[in-house]
């Protein structure tokens, strides 16, 4: 599968039930807690999964055995009276699990939002090759930026409840690492996990056709380097229609992360924007997968051709 448009999920209304589940990480209970007061706070319902907050047993960066951390996803989306699921937060795990949903049973249950970033990108990628259904990359309920940013969650709710008022995007840093428009479906997220990703059994072959969104946390620039060049030397890159890309915090000086992906990105010739505002940084746009939109480089915005909700 190369980029296409996949099916949207409803949007949510007021009284819906939540599901927040933590497909990877340990969570801090403090900052769940006040996650889903800001969700009831929206006059959400929202439910912990069974396990959101445990640790494995032995595996302390895991937030519960790979086996209970599928349950909790898959009887989240399976279940009909939930709306929405909601990562608690990234980390590292998602790989682990994965393959142990049931995605015939996925594919039968009615599609709604999954929201989530950073280790969540393997998730993002699964629904839309394995389920053809369209996700949304945006912050974690118990994540920091979540927590302490206004804005962050105020465009995530408008994206819930009334996507038609979010159908341009951009931010105040935006800017031109190559002039120029393209329209595709979006598709991307986490460098480090799209990267990873490559040679599993059931990866997406390629960005063809698509709008890629690429960000990451932690990484130096030569592993961003070495992230990028395996993708090129994949030719997963070969036929994207454009990039988008987000922050690079902890990644060091954004000046030394810059040369690289003018580096590797700039002789693809298609538009690039950078430091568009979505990811790891202090405040977070969110973005969806799997919906046709159009680039402007130049300008800095990104124009959805339908609400990323129906």
């Amino acid at each position: 599968m190369t980029a296409a448009e996949l099916r949207r999920p409803p949007r949510l209304h007021p009284g819906d039930r939540v599901a927040v589940v933590a497909p990877s990480g340990p969570i801090v209970a403090e900052r769940l807690d006040c996650g889903l007061d800001v969700l009831r706070g929206w006059d959400l319902d929202p439910v912990a999964a069974p396990h959101v907050r445990g640790t494995h047993g032995t595996l302390g960066y895991l937030a519960a055995s790979d086996e209970d951390r599928a349950r909790d996803l898959q009887d989240a989306w399976c279940d009909p009276s939930v709306k929405a699921v909601f990562a608690a937060r990234g980390g590292y795990g998602a790989q682990r699990m994965v393959d142990l949903l049931d995605w015939s049973a996925l594919r039968a249950a009615a599609a709604k939002p999954l929201i989530g970033f950073s280790d969540v990108t393997v998730l993002h990628e699964a629904f839309a090759v394995r389920a053809g259904v369209s996700t949304l990359h945006g912050p974690a309920v118990a994540g920091e930026v979540f927590l302490k940013d206004d804005a962050t969650r105020e465009q995530l709710r408008r994206t819930l409840f009334a996507p038609e008022s979010v159908r341009t995007l951009t931010s105040a840093s935006a800017r031109p690492l190559v002039p120029g428009r393209a329209r595709g479906v979006t598709v991307g997220g986490c460098l480090a996990m799209l990267a990873t990703e490559l040679g599993t059994p059931r990866a997406r072959r390629g960005a063809a056709g698509g709008l890629l969104l690429l960000e990451d946390v932690g990484e130096p620039p030569y592993r961003i380097d070495r992230a990028l060049t395996q993708l090129l030397r994949a030719g997963w890159l070969d036929g994207v229609n454009g990039i988008v890309l987000g922050s690079w915090a902890r990644c060091g000086p954004y000046e030394r992360v810059r040369e690289v992906l003018v580096d590797r990105l700039g002789g693809l010739g298609v538009p690039v924007a950078e430091e568009f505002g979505f990811g790891h940084g202090d405040s977070a746009l969110t973005l969806p997968l799997g919906v046709p939109a159009e680039l402007d480089a130049t300008a800095g915005t990104l124009s959805f051709a339908h609400p990323a909700l129906v």
